[in-house]
This record gives C-alpha cells, structure tokens and sequence, in this order.
C-alpha cells in the first residue's frame, strides 16, 4: 500500500473516532493490523488537527465565553467548562508524576468498549420518556472531569463515550451532553497534545529517524476535515435520535478485536 493512502486511511479513522463515543484507541488497534505504525508524533499531530477543526462549530459558545466578564450567566459556563478542565488536567498531572502507563494489552480495550456499550443501551433503556435538563450544574461539571480521567485510565471507554455517558445519568439532555463534552475536550486535548508534542520535538536523540512532515500535514488536514463533518453530523443526529446505535457498535467492535487478539497475546 503506498503511504500517501495509508496516511490518508489514519486521518479519516481519527477524524471520526476522535469525538464520536465509540473509542479511537480500539479503532486504531485494528487500523494496525494491516496499516504501517506511525511515530507519535504522527498520532498527536492528526489528534490535534481533529480537535482543531471543530471549534468553528460552536460560534455562540466561544461568544458566550468572551462575554464572562461582563455576563454572569457566561461567568457561570466559563467557570464550569474551566473547572471540569482543570480537574482533568490536575489528575492527569499526578497520573503522570506517579508514573502511569496506560496498558498496551487488545484486553482491557475490547471489554472497555463492550461495558460502554452496554450502558448506552441500559442508560438509553432507563431514560425512555423522562424529561431532560439543559443546563450543565456544577456536579455535572465535575463530574464530566472525573470521566475525562476514567477515559485516561481506561483505554477503549473513549473520552467522549465516558462524558456523555454520566451526564446522561445525571439527566441532562443528548443535545447538552454531546455539546459539553465536546467543549471540555477541546481544551483537554489541546493541553495533552501540545505538552506530548513539546516532548517530542525536544527529547528527539540524533538517532531518532526523521519524521516526513509532508506526509504528517496530509494526515493532519484529511484527520481536520473528516473530523469537522463528523462532529458537525452528531450534533445534528442527537438532536432527533438516541445513542442506542453507538451502544451495539461499541459492543461489536469489542467482541471483533477479542476475536482478533486472543487473550493469549496480552
């Protein structure tokens, strides 16, 4: 396979799976199988490009937020959204003073994706005919911090998967959920990458082979785009439909990598 395709087939997989609540980590597992690996770097440059490309979809939030100054109902939202943040950023930063490594096994993946799975369909089950909330509480904000960090410990639960999961629990509406936990991933993925980039850019040995920065920017634009029409698509489709769809689609891409990678492997 020619590595302009390869590339090309990368940034598509990240660009839907980076926000859509169905793991880009098990999706990748099985891209590896018969695309070549990349460098890190590669892997945090077409992340940071996905989550770039979203922010043009949420003009009045990004308003409402230059407003917190002078509006206290943006104060509010600011605060939230920065507090949510911080409680990511704080837990990931003692995750990796104490030396954290996230597991490398298909195992811990493949059943993360199938319990997630299945409480989209318990979750989805349980909420038929209830009433929702739109406005985001302060133990809703919290809370979609703690389920940033779940995300971080576990791989294949998917950040965004973990996030509207618990505010569907706490009773806030499809539309809200999805949208806020979008805008705390924005700035939690910007930090991440930004800090693994540094790291990389500046940890580079003599000996550590060039990255192709052509082919890193046709990754990164194709992972931008495809994660702009995506995103820009589930904000529409939870508006008139549930999640149920993501559940038996996480089940079954648990169950197929299960299959693919025995636990024998590790």
């Amino acid at each position: 396979m020619p590595d302009w395709l390869a590339i090309i087939l990368l940034g598509i997989i990240e660009g839907i799976t980076e926000f859509l609540p169905i793991s880009s980590t098990g999706h990748l597992l099985l891209a590896q199988q018969w695309l070549p690996r990349q460098s890190d770097l590669f892997n945090v440059f077409i992340q940071s490009g996905a989550v770039l490309a979203v922010i043009p979809l949420f003009p009045e939030r990004f308003r409402q937020i230059a407003r917190c100054g002078r509006d206290p109902g943006a104060r509010d939202f600011t605060l939230k959204l920065a507090a949510a943040f911080a409680l990511t950023g704080a837990g990931g930063l003692a995750l990796d003073k104490l030396g954290f490594k996230l597991p490398e096994s298909a195992l811990p993946v493949a059943v993360a994706l199938i319990v997630g799975g299945g409480l989209f369909l318990l979750l989805e089950q349980l909420l038929t005919g209830r009433p929702a909330r739109e406005d985001i509480t302060w133990p809703v904000a919290l809370a979609v911090g703690l389920g940033q960090l779940a995300a971080a410990v576990f791989p294949g639960l998917s950040r965004s998967g973990a996030t509207i999961l618990i505010m569907l629990a706490l009773g806030l509406s499809r539309p809200a959920a999805t949208e806020f936990s979008f805008l705390v991933g924005i700035p939690t993925m910007l930090a991440a990458g930004g800090l693994k980039i540094a790291k990389a850019l500046l940890g580079a040995s003599a000996g550590t082979p060039p990255e192709n920065w052509a082919m890193l920017a046709l990754g990164t634009a194709v992972s931008a785009l495809v994660s702009f029409l995506a995103v820009k698509w589930l904000l529409g489709f939870v508006r008139t439909h549930t999640f149920r769809g993501f559940g038996w689609y996480r089940i079954a891409l648990g169950v197929v990598i299960l299959l693919w990678h025995p636990w024998s492997r590790g």
